[in-house]
């Protein structure tokens, strides 16, 4: 791989937007609301000739779909991922938690499209197509596209031919005549458009026929379609052969300083003093008892120890940095916002998490019989599946300011991927 190109794929997954002119985030975060941009992924491929189902095939350890969303992450307002009936009831509601709307696979492309296209914002001017099996799409060539939209209403990236192209018999035994090969260009993804164009592609679309793409419509409506050069990276994985191809690309990029996700683990403190007259919330939930917990915001100790772990996961600090006590703007500020500035801070910095483990210490009230709904909650505000959420308590045996009802006490720890 040339040096060059090395060197713009190791940064191709941090890289600052040029159109939104902000670092990247993930998918739901980020984004720039004026602009109107959303990204239609086609995901729903049988991938018959894989042998098995292409778009969840791991690729350098990770899913190839998770790859390709990469790339988009941070540069639409949203994202819609257009999965298989299967995936969706396998990975559909894993997907939404991350903020990423799901809509289901049709028989054919431009059936999958439509309803991809039925989840889109209607604010929403620009659009992208592109395949899930394209995960080395480079972000910049999705900019350049995004960008020669936005100026002619229709971008479509291409790569020149290497090939000699023939045109072969009917029955596929004889070559009949070369082509020149310098009036032709292989066609990739992802294909963007001013919304009004895709719908007039839509509208034209014959659902009888399996497009190749979406653009070839644009044929028959005698509307030009603006080339943005492209790469050969961008390969579409569809064969065994592309997988070893694909992996090789990732795996020199890797040499060159592309980061690749790696498991991560931090730990959180926090004590609060309880005292009449305050509510006590526990990991979100209100819970009867005499005494509620003292603090700058409302007290929640659980969800504070659990952001500490989070930010200790990723050496980004802890709480007090971001929501300092001698703040009487946030005074109150409920501990849900806390956890959701904490979620957008592992956002931009690509960290997946993947479990939280709490210990939560008080001689009263007994949070056994709070289990259940202490974990859903921990697991929805922290956008997790509920079997990735450890929810436990101790007494301390009457010892100490916790032992007498004065305080409660809650460690944490939490493992993510960045």
């Amino acid at each position: 791989m040339p040096k060059d190109k090395m060197k713009s794929f190791a940064k191709l997954r941090n890289k600052p937007s040029e159109v939104t002119g902000r670092r990247p985030q993930a998918a739901g975060h980020g984004g720039s609301k004026e602009n109107g941009q959303s990204a239609i992924i086609l995901a729903g491929g049988s991938g018959t000739r894989m042998s098995a189902d292409k778009q969840y095939i791991k690729l350098c350890s990770k899913p190839m779909i998770e790859w390709t969303l990469d790339a988009f992450s941070g540069l639409f307002d949203e994202i819609i991922l257009v999965l298989s009936s299967e995936n969706i009831a396998l990975y559909g509601k894993e997907t939404e938690r991350k903020g990423i709307k799901v809509a289901a696979a049709g028989e054919t492309r431009i059936k999958s499209l439509i309803s991809g296209f039925s989840k889109v914002s209607p604010k929403a001017d620009i659009i992208a197509v592109h395949d899930g099996a394209r995960p080395l799409v480079d972000r910049d060539l999705i900019l350049r596209c995004v960008s020669e939209a936005k100026k002619n209403g229709v971008s479509v990236p291409a790569v020149a031919l290497k090939d000699t192209i023939k045109r072969i018999s009917p029955n596929g035994l004889n070559a009949v005549k070369t082509l020149n090969r310098a009036n032709y260009a292989a066609v990739q993804t992802p294909q963007c458009y001013r919304r009004d164009i895709l719908e007039k592609i839509i509208k034209k679309a014959d659902l009888k026929k399996d497009y190749s793409d979406e653009s070839q419509i644009l044929e028959e409506m005698d509307i030009e379609v603006r080339i943005v050069k492209s790469d050969y990276f961008n390969i579409k994985v569809t064969t065994p052969e592309d997988i070893i191809i694909a992996e090789a690309f990732m795996k020199n990029a890797k040499k060159s300083a592309i980061k690749y996700p790696k498991p991560r683990f931090g730990f959180g403190y926090d004590i609060h003093r309880m005292v009449e007259g305050r509510p006590l919330i526990i990991a979100g939930e209100r819970i009867k008892h005499k005494k509620g917990l003292i603090g700058h915001s409302d007290g929640d100790v659980v969800i504070h120890a659990v952001c500490d772990a989070l930010l200790g996961s990723i050496a980004a600090g802890e709480i007090g940095v971001y929501f300092p006590p001698t703040d009487l703007t946030i005074m109150g500020v409920s501990s849900r916002a806390i956890a959701e500035k904490v979620l957008n801070i592992l956002a931009a910095r690509r960290a997946k998490i993947i479990q939280i483990d709490v210990t939560i210490v008080a001689e009263e009230p007994q949070i056994k019989p709070y289990y259940a709904i202490l974990r859903k909650n921990i697991s929805e505000i922290f956008k997790l599946d509920i079997s990735d959420v450890s929810i436990k308590a101790k007494s301390r045996e009457g010892l100490g300011e916790v032992g007498h009802g004065e305080a409660i006490t809650c460690y944490a720890v939490a493992s993510v991927e960045a």
